[in-house]
């Protein structure tokens, strides 16, 4: 596909993806930011795919492992371009591929996260896929997910993590400080958290130098 449109939640996200032949843009898991950008393309794109950190449901899924989507259950159910998919795993040794989860909500409990899994199967959940597949099916071109896991399923985030973007993708430090003074004791937490999405980050830039190599 010469003109692929990556879709994060999170500026930084978005910003792995410089210089690798892909267009990225950080919605912050919001419908119209999306479908304003796609407007503003004039529909000249050959492929959407899913992409950044996201929170495990497999509960044998550890922190910097890449997921590449088969399908997503949550707010929409939608199947993952096949040979699209293929063609990710290829060039990502050790990626997992199977079904994703998508409902617009940060996943952050633990127990939730395990009943996701047996409900669904999900081995992955983020905030924006199912906006990506819809956009997708809108425009009647290929679909992807490719996740890089940022939280293993046995853990809980901490409060301040569920307010930390801000609806364009940008780091919300207002809502975090907010958030740690009126919950002091998630400091911890915080820290040990903050530490762990620093690592996936690492494995996530990359990642993606793999996957979008051949783009």
């Amino acid at each position: 596909m010469k003109r692929v449109l990556a879709v994060t939640g999170t500026r930084r996200e978005a910003s792995v993806l410089r210089g690798l032949g892909v267009e990225a843009i950080a919605i912050g898991g919001s419908g119209e930011a999306l479908d304003a950008e796609l407007a503003a393309r004039g529909g000249e794109i050959d492929g959407i795919i899913s992409f950044g950190m996201g929170g495990a449901l497999g509960p044998d899924l550890k922190l910097g492992v890449w997921v590449v989507g088969t399908g997503l259950n949550g707010a929409v159910d939608a199947l993952c371009d096949a040979e699209w998919a293929a063609a990710l795993v290829r060039q990502l040794p050790g990626a997992r591929s199977g079904p994703c989860y998508a409902d617009g909500r940060l996943i952050d409990d633990s127990n939730e996260k395990q009943a996701l899994y047996r409900k669904h199967g999900a081995l992955v959940a983020d905030m924006e896929s199912h906006l990506v597949a819809h956009a997708a099916a809108k425009l009647g071109v290929p679909f992807a997910i490719l996740r890089c896991i940022s939280d293993e399923a046995a853990a809980d985030l901490p409060p301040a993590i569920a307010v930390a973007m801000r609806p364009d993708g940008s780091l919300a430090l207002g809502a975090i400080f907010k958030s740690i003074l009126t919950n002091p004791v998630q400091l911890p937490a915080l820290m040990r958290s903050t530490a762990r999405f620093g690592r996936a980050f690492a494995a996530l830039e990359s990642g993606a130098r793999l996957a979008f190599s051949q783009n």
